[in-house]
């Protein structure tokens, strides 16, 4: 193997083939694309995509690459980028990989496949997403792993995910291996994306998993063309390398080969149970078991304690809330609108919800505070304050959807049957999840296309 990194990187990905993945791996690959697709036609819809769609001008008919959930064609960059923003719209796509995987490696995918002159096997578009999510998500360890690369306020699925992307196209169209090693170095020029969005609630957000689904697919479209990318991305110790740039220099890079294969990184996924920001799921779930468990209303609750690690709270304890976006990165109103609601999906993030009169009061009652003592990476503990006096704690460890916790099959397909539901008929939602779930046996998955729109 290479000493060079890029190179090296490169050389596993290239050489690693279907029959390298587990038939755990495979089904829970198969889910995750199911669920990406259900987030991505729902979020479609949104006003993010409206703009995003009315800027670029798409008109119907002028691509081969899909717009999912519209009647509208793209070039292959273009439907990247708009796909990307509607899956990572709503924010109920996957977490846990560059962090949201789904949302860029798949949009970035499917717009290489519209945009192939031959039949792709189900089985090579398996392989191309876990490789992309293998990528992204091995990217983020060794530049010093979630905590460490967002705390210095970049939003890793916008700067990881640029990798991921550029390796799971590379992979679809066969890049060889100097070709991958230059759309993994290109790939760095497409890396950007910041938390700045966190302080007003902008939909910037949404603009990253797009943004890096498009570089990646043009890195690797580059480097098919001939075009180089540098060698030294991943060598920490060289000026403008990913890791002087993007991890102040406090990186493993050996993290992005060490164990390949061993442990598919798309296994640590998470699927979303709840249209907030994962940091806030835990806090949903410790609410939810706690009023179950200690048979409460909420008319019962005086208030709720919050105790949050530094880098949760500068995340998710805003209580402004004057958008979805800020209502999506909050635990305090994702607290309150379990009590008001019951649940926090899709209904529970519109204006209607959060500006309710109730909320105010709600989340009055909701005292969210630092604890020294936690790791950055530490779930919240949530203390329940009842009207007689009662004190119940508890912290969540495994959320709900996580590895450890997982949604079973059939709420997954549920929740992707209700998203993609809102815009697909229903002969179609089925036809789309039977396609996706049988994918390792389809002989040319460019037949997944149609069923998106």
């Amino acid at each position: 193997m290479s000493d060079n990194l890029t190179q090296a990187l490169a050389e596993l990905v290239c050489s690693t083939n279907y029959e390298a993945f587990p038939s755990e791996t495979i089904h829970k690959a198969k889910l995750h694309i199911l669920d990406t697709l259900g987030a991505a036609i729902a979020g479609s819809t949104s006003r993010e995509t409206d703009a995003v769609v009315a800027m670029l001008g798409i008109q119907a008919g002028t691509g081969a690459s899909l717009i999912w959930g519209r009647s509208i064609a793209s070039d292959a960059r273009t439907s990247a980028f708009v796909n990307g923003v509607s899956a990572h719209a709503y924010e109920l796509d996957d977490s846990g990989g560059c962090d949201h995987s789904g949302a860029v490696v798949l949009p970035a995918v499917l717009a290489a496949l519209g945009d192939h002159k031959g039949p792709v096997g189900g089985r090579d578009l398996l392989r191309s997403v876990l490789l992309g999510y293998e990528i992204g998500r091995r990217v983020l360890e060794a530049v010093g792993g979630y905590e460490e690369h967002n705390g210095l306020g970049w939003h890793s699925t916008g700067t990881c995910g640029a990798f991921g992307a550029a390796a799971a196209v590379g992979s679809m169209v066969k890049l060889d291996v100097n070709a991958m090693a230059s759309a993994l170095g290109s790939a760095c020029s497409f890396a950007g994306g910041t938390w700045a969005f966190i302080h007003n609630g902008s939909s910037t957000k949404k603009l990253h998993a797009g943004r890096a689904a498009e570089g990646g697919l043009m890195a690797a479209y580059l480097a098919r063309h001939g075009f180089e990318g540098p060698d030294s991305v991943f060598e920490a110790e060289r000026w403008g390398s990913f890791f002087a740039a993007f991890g102040a220099g406090k990186g493993d890079p050996q993290a992005l080969l060490r164990d390949f294969g061993d442990y598919w990184r798309l296994n640590r996924c998470s699927i979303k149970p709840h249209a907030t920001c994962r940091g806030t799921h835990a806090g949903i779930d410790a609410l939810d078991l706690m009023l179950q468990q200690h048979g409460l209303e909420p008319a019962d609750i005086a208030g709720i304690e919050v105790d949050i690690s530094g880098f949760q709270y500068g995340m998710c304890s805003g209580k402004v809330i004057e958008s979805r976006a800020q209502a999506q990165m909050s635990l305090p109103y994702a607290l309150a609108a379990r009590l008001r609601y019951g649940k926090v999906f899709l209904a529970e993030l519109e204006e209607s919800a959060w500006s309710a009169v109730e909320i105010g009061p709600l989340m009055e009652r909701i005292a969210v505070r630092i604890d020294p003592a936690m790791k950055d990476e530490d779930e919240p503990a949530i203390t329940i304050v009842t009207a007689a006096g009662g004190r119940h704690r508890l912290v969540v460890e495994f959320p709900l959807g996580g590895p450890q916790n997982p949604l079973s099959d059939e709420r997954l397909i549920g929740k992707y049957a209700a998203l993609a539901g809102m815009v697909l008929p229903g002969s179609r939602v089925d036809a789309l999840s039977d396609y996706v779930l049988d994918l390792e046996n389809q002989t040319d998955a460019r037949s997944l296309l149609a069923l998106l729109q």
